[in-house]
């Protein structure tokens, strides 16, 4: 069978029931899944999907280990994933078999609601499918409740309130995940030092060795190199430090200046532009607020020190 080097676009409901092999959905812009009931050729999903809804998996088991950061960790008891409309997903050999179900909503459905701009301040619908949710017992029931809520109102009783009840429904999905990834920053703080570690230990190596070359460091660049996506990272690292990336990165490169500033040969320019700055007046203008003194200042203090 010829597959699609691209990946399958489903811009309806209909279009994706209809590959998964299962039967037409009870609404028109929102449905669950239940992949113990899907039939359908792994081949036509090779090179990834993409759509026009929010997904929300539940995933209730795994066969196998999934990739999570720069190691792999074997997550028996499943979790959740979350897809923005338009994200590319793609389908792992090592994440491929197991069991659960997902929740498919299109923006249409919550646009009279002010969910509709909630749901993008949730920035867990930017990780990467390796920064999955992983759940508890307990915590795995609690979904599986609001799930079950949401898959009754479609089967039962679609009426004047059925919109706001299932629109509840997703809130309060969207609140616990919430909640279940502010405990697994917390409950993962081993993970969370190995990654800290290895963003500082990344950071002083571009700040001694690219000398400027390549600009300032990004979020986007240390994330790369983390294996993680920018708001995952920058999300573990609020929890855990208080600070989010962009912030570390600040704080590395006001140690760096001080240390260039501390050493006469190099005047503000010259440390603005070891830094990767293009404009010296950009570096003044953090470190003064970074330090309350301009780099002048800095350097005169020094002299005093002496």
């Amino acid at each position: 069978m010829k597959t699609n080097p691209s990946p399958v676009y489903f811009r309806s409901l209909s279009a994706l029931h209809e590959a998964m092999g299962i039967s037409a959905p009870l609404h028109p812009l929102i449905s669950i899944i239940d992949y113990g009931e899907t039939r359908f050729d792994p081949e036509i999903f090779e090179n990834g999907t993409k759509s026009d809804f929010y997904k929300i998996s539940f995933k209730t088991k795994f066969n196998g280990k999934i990739r999570y950061g720069q190691g792999y960790y074997d997550f028996e008891n499943g979790g959740m994933s979350f897809v923005s409309p338009g994200q590319v997903l793609r389908m792992d050999n090592e994440e491929a078999d197991y069991s659960g179900m997902s929740l498919h909503i299109h923006p249409d459905f919550i646009r009279p609601y002010s969910l509709l701009k909630k749901i993008k301040e949730y920035s867990f619908f930017s990780y990467s499918a390796a920064e999955a949710l992983y759940l508890s017992e307990k915590e795995k029931q609690t979904i599986k409740d609001v799930f079950d809520n949401i898959q009754n109102e479609l089967n039962e009783r679609i009426d004047q309130f059925s919109q706001d009840v299932i629109i509840s429904q997703i809130e309060l999905l969207l609140t616990y995940s919430n909640r279940f990834y502010n405990r697994q920053f917390i409950t993962r703080k081993s993970v969370n030092n190995n990654v800290l570690s290895k963003m500082e230990e990344l950071l002083n190596d571009y700040f001694d060795h690219e000398k400027g070359i390549n600009g300032l460091p990004t979020v986007e660049y240390l994330a790369s190199q983390l294996n993680l996506t920018p708001r995952y990272l920058s999300d573990m690292l609020r929890h855990h430090t208080g600070q989010n990336a962009q912030q570390h990165i600040h704080d590395t490169l006001i140690e760096k200046a001080k240390e260039y500033l501390s050493e006469s040969q190099f005047s503000v320019s010259e440390t603005a532009y070891q830094l990767g700055f293009e404009h010296p007046q950009s570096f003044s203008k953090l470190f003064k607020k970074k330090t309350e003194l301009t780099p002048n200042e800095y350097k005169q203090s020094l002299k005093k020190i002496e």
